[in-house]
């Protein structure tokens, strides 16, 4: 979803040292990084253990790469287990999944880590999700997913999972992201690619005349401030009460495009006042709108229940957030909570975890804010459904109904809810964090709609640009192995900047052209940073969810056109 609020994560974080405070004040978050030596007696304790071990190889205390890759074991072909001890205080294991292409990744981040000695940028994804298995009242396991790389605090692709009943645990906006509820949507129609080809790049030119695109880009749907509150509160409910949804679209969305418990009255102002020009817009970053078409069908049963019918069918799929909005909650929440860990003596090991409990008063004004703001996002991707479907409207002079224009499903990336979960075989009421995943409840699930009841909820994975995308259905092991999660896109291979320097714009548009693809762009940059070298390969990243068993593929989609940011 950005691949959830990357882009937002890094203009946070910018350098990584510039955010760290002295380790005589953070002496868990300094120690943890150098070796476990410090003030804390626990932690050199721990020192003094390695020592014996002979495992203070490198200055400073820190470990060789060939001693991090002791505390992680492979358990099956596409999972691996991170034991406890790999970060100090971790109150769980670690479990990501990764098959043996998307590994030599994993690792190579974790080598480049060693090699640099921790100066500047990230830690790499696998000492985030140690990280987050120390944090108060989580559960079971931290859990990254195959398209997993490294995010603000928690890894982009990470799963956690916090127990409700604990009057410790806590809630973390870097567990959600900065882009809140940036999420994907999938809109079908009865059109086969024979009917666009001749017409593919007037289409797209009307959808990027028709949706709002860039960075700072204005929404043409009209919105008050009193309308702004409504739609904070309301969700896709006042998408529905003014005009820009179906009905029926509610029932094809995760939550039915609503959080109830959402208050505006926990959103900042500032936060309203970025939001209110914003909505029906796409924004940057990997943000897009695509026309795709069905390029092949794994699951016939579950495809006929998502009214997919045959090869070549045109679809078109939507990714986008809560764009400024979003971003200003969990900025707002972030220096709310540095004063709540110190007033509750909270210690992480990683100052971008900031978090409190879920009960205090922080830790209940982000949830309440939190959903305000997925619900911009769902009025947002509901606005843009709407502009996409007058685009196609005007196009082929027919009505969006005429031409089946139905919502096939709305998936949420970066967002924590409360659900219910079996753990060590009893049924517990948890606050999972999402981030960079999506949710894959399997058949018979009472939150997933009546049509897909037999199937399993759809779940869409996003490609990256000119690549192809996939529906996925959730499944019985992936609700007891990942808390009912799966991956959510390509995840990044490389950096944007390393992306710009390395990449030529000449020579990634001939590569879209020479593979039939229209492509509208905002910004020049952007097509080096979104490029499909930049990424993971999103087959393997599938492939490996398939493997595993945590979903199940079920279409694989084709780009035709894309616009861009």
């Amino acid at each position: 979803m950005r691949l959830l609020g990357s882009d937002e994560e890094k203009k946070r974080s910018g350098n990584r040292q510039s955010h760290r405070r002295p380790a005589a004040r953070h002496s868990v978050a300094d120690t943890a990084r150098r070796g476990f030596q410090g003030p804390d007696p626990s932690l050199a304790l721990l020192g003094t253990r390695r020592v014996a071990m002979g495992v203070m190889d490198l200055p400073g205390g820190r470990r060789t790469y060939a001693q991090e890759m002791e505390f992680l074991e492979r358990v099956t072909p596409t999972q691996w287990r991170v034991r406890e001890g790999f970060v100090p205080n971790m109150r769980v294991p670690g479990v990501f999944y990764v098959n043996k292409h998307l590994e030599t990744l994993m690792f190579d981040e974790l080598r480049q880590h060693v090699d640099r000695g921790d100066v500047g940028g990230f830690l790499p994804a696998v000492k985030q999700l140690a990280n987050v298995a120390c944090l108060p009242g989580i559960v079971s396991k931290s859990i990254a997913l195959p398209d997993v790389h490294s995010g603000y605090g928690f890894a982009i692709g990470n799963v956690a999972a916090f127990d409700m009943s604990d009057p410790n645990a806590v809630v973390s906006p870097g567990g959600v992201g900065f882009d809140i509820n940036c999420g994907v949507r999938v809109v079908r129609t009865n059109l086969h690619e024979r009917d666009v080809t001749d017409i593919k790049e007037k289409l797209a030119q009307s959808l990027f005349d028709h949706i709002p695109v860039g960075v700072g880009s204005q929404g043409i749907i009209p919105t008050s401030p009193a309308g702004l509150e409504a739609a904070l509160e309301m969700g896709m409910d006042w998408s529905l009460r003014e005009g820009y949804a179906w009905a029926e679209d509610k029932e094809h969305c995760e939550e039915y495009g609503r959080m109830l418990n959402a208050d505006p009255n926990k959103v900042s102002a500032r936060a309203k006042k970025r939001g209110l020009p914003q909505m029906g817009t796409l924004g940057a970053g990997n943000h897009y709108a695509e026309i795709q078409v069905v390029d092949e069908i794994f699951d016939k049963h579950a495809a006929d229940k998502m009214g997919i019918e045959r090869l070549g069918q045109v679809m078109v799929m939507i990714h986008s957030g809560s764009r400024g909005l979003g971003h200003q909650v969990a900025t707002d929440a972030l220096t709310e909570m540095e004063r709540a860990m110190a007033r509750d003596g909270i210690r992480v090991n990683d100052r971008q975890l900031a978090c409190a409990k879920i009960g205090s008063p922080e830790g209940q004004n982000y949830l309440t804010a939190m959903s305000c703001a997925a619900n911009y996002a769902w009025v947002n991707r509901s606005s843009m459904t709407f502009l996409s479907r007058q685009a196609f409207a005007k196009m082929f002079d027919q009505t969006p109904d005429d031409l089946d224009m139905h919502v096939v499903y709305d998936v949420s990336h970066n967002i924590a809810k409360i659900e219910e979960h079996v753990v060590d075989g009893k049924l517990k009421t948890l606050l999972v964090h999402r981030k960079g995943s999506t949710r894959a409840f399997p058949p018979h699930h009472p939150l997933i709609p009546v049509d897909y009841q037999y199937t399993g909820q759809p779940v869409l994975i996003g490609g990256t640009m000119g690549t192809c995308s996939y529906i996925l259905t959730g499944t019985e092991k992936g609700m007891e192995e990942t808390f009912g999660s799966t991956c959510h896109g390509a995840g990044r291979a490389r950096s944007r900047n390393n992306s710009r320097n390395k990449l030529d714009y000449a020579e990634v548009l001939e590569k879209l052209k020479t593979k039939g693809i229209a492509i509208r762009v905002a910004s020049p940059k952007l097509v080096m940073e979104e490029a499909p070298e930049s990424y993971k390969d999103v087959t393997e990243v599938v492939n490996t969810c398939h493997d595993a068993g945590i979903s199940k593929k079920a279409v694989k989609l084709r780009p035709i056109a894309v616009v861009k940011g």
